[in-house]
This record gives C-alpha cells, structure tokens and sequence, in this order.
C-alpha cells in the first residue's frame, strides 16, 4: 500500500501485521502524492502471494487523484481495495466498471450522519467477516443495522452536487497572490475539486491555524485522524519533503456551504497571521540557536 494512506487505513494494516502476522510491502508516492506505478509493477511482479492491494481514491490532505484504472490493470487478479471517502461525490466513481473487489465511503464527508459508511464489495470478493452474530448483511457483518442512519446516508447520496473547482481555484490564486512563498502540495490539475494544499515557509502550519481560527476562519494542518498529533504528515515526508518544511502546512477545503464571502474572509486574514506565525517561528530559530 502506498505510504500516502489515509492514517486510520494505515493503523488498520499495522495492526494486521503486528497481531495477525500479515507482510506489509510499502509502495512509494512520488512528490505529487501519487502512487509510484513502477514500484507497484515490480512488486506484483516479484510477489505470486499478495493477497490485498489497497489504497485511496484521492488522497485526503494533498487532494492527488490516484491512477486507479492503472492500478488495478497492473493488480491483475490480486484484489484491489479503495478507500474513496475523500473522493465520494467530488470524482465520478462507477463502481462496476471499476474492476475493484471493495471500495469503502463515508456518510459524513457528503452532510450525512456520523458513523455510518459504506463498504461496496465485488460479487466476486470472499472476505472473513470481523462481527458474527445473526448473518446480517449477507454474512459480511452481523448486528441489527441504524436504519435511521442508513436512510439519512442515502438522502445525503441523493442530494444534488455543484463543481467546488472555482471555489477551490479562487483560493489557490489567492493564497499566491497572498503569500508568494506559500507552496502548492498534490497535483496542481488532478486534484480534489475542494482540496488547496499548502506549506508556508518559515512558520508552523498550528502556529497558522490558531491565528487563522481566531479570525474566525477554520483550516486544519492535515487529516481530521491526525489531529491533535504533533507530528509532520506522513503524507509530506512520503513526497520528500524534510520535516521544516512539512510542519508549516495547511489544508484548506471549501464545502457546499462554503461561499465567496468566506473565500474573501480568508484571503483577507492570511496575510496577518502569515506575518506573525513567520515571526514566532524566527524567535523559535534565534532562541534555540543562542541556546
């Protein structure tokens, strides 16, 4: 799997392989965050016993969309997984022609409910259910189901979806324009239609946060499963970047209720909080360089 996993599918595998003794091959992501193809390539081509192939549709901080048509051509019969709940209803996503085995969503991330998903499996897919119990769900996964959830995702599904690109476009060239240090993360076309990605020069992306949440605008550092995690994103440091330069980023997402005037509200703080994050972080430098 590639080392751009979303960080509670890497807790997953990590878990396999420390408790269940499964063997975990990393597949490198190039600067972009996208999977490396030719390292996929030549471990299929080196391994006759791989059992699972998993990965994101698009990734959930730097926004890259995944050549996933590529992947599950070179998986050939190995059963490819996608977690695709970044990418639900911001990407065209048809399932049957897809050649995937399983592909998991999120109520959530599309004005859902939260704590309920979705896990789509091939017919032809054989897979050992974690819950046992009654046999629900065609024997994948026991239990009485949150019909009042299930019913409230499936309305949530059904609710009409507006391009985000101008929006999100609107913020790229204005955070340029803004700070021209500031550095665009993921692929600068197949991107998340709601996805800027930045890491910002000289300060740190929490010092950014708390400055920007103070203006009344809300922005995160990475993944929603990262938060509170002082730590550089396993994303960045996956795409090269050395860990200065992955603790000054911030992910900005605009959502169906995201308007201009937000936009505008954003634009109109970041230079402020730019100037003095950049500030505390060069008193950071001098103190621990006199020390």
């Amino acid at each position: 799997m590639p080392r751009g996993e979303h960080h509670a599918t890497l807790d997953t595998v990590e878990w396999l392989e420390r408790y269940e003794g499964a063997i975990i091959e990393w597949v490198p992501i190039d600067t972009q965050g996208r999977i490396d193809l030719v390292s996929l390539a030549e471990l299929v081509e080196a391994h006759d016993d791989i059992a699972l192939i998993s990965l994101l549709w698009a990734n959930n901080e730097v926004g890259t969309i995944q050549p996933i048509a590529e992947v599950v051509r070179i998986a050939g019969d190995i059963p490819v997984h996608v977690d695709a709940v970044s990418a639900y209803r911001h990407l065209a996503i048809d399932f049957a022609a897809s050649g995937l085995a399983a592909l998991s969503v999120s109520a959530h991330k599309i004005g859902g409910p939260l704590g309920i998903g979705a896990l789509v499996l091939s017919r032809t897919a054989t897979v050992v259910p974690l819950i046992h119990g009654g046999g629900q769900q065609r024997d994948v996964r026991s239990g009485t189901q949150d019909a009042p959830a299930a019913i409230a995702f499936g309305v949530a599904a059904q609710h009409p979806v507006s391009s985000m690109t101008a929006l999100r476009d609107r913020v790229i060239a204005g955070v340029r324009a803004a700070v021209p240090e500031a550095v665009l993360r993921g692929d600068p076309v197949d991107r998340l239609d709601n996805n800027a990605h930045f890491t910002f020069p000289g300060c740190e992306g929490d010092s950014l946060l708390f400055l920007l949440d103070a203006a009344g605008v809300s922005v995160s550092t990475g993944s929603a499963c990262q938060a509170g995690i002082p730590e550089p994103s396993h994303v960045l440091l996956g795409m090269g970047l050395d860990e200065t330069e992955a603790r000054g980023a911030l992910r900005i997402t605009v959502g169906h209720t995201t308007t201009e005037a937000d936009v505008d509200a954003f634009l109109a703080a970041l230079p402020e909080a730019f100037a003095r994050a950049s500030r505390a972080g060069f008193a950071d430098r001098r103190v621990a360089t006199s020390a």
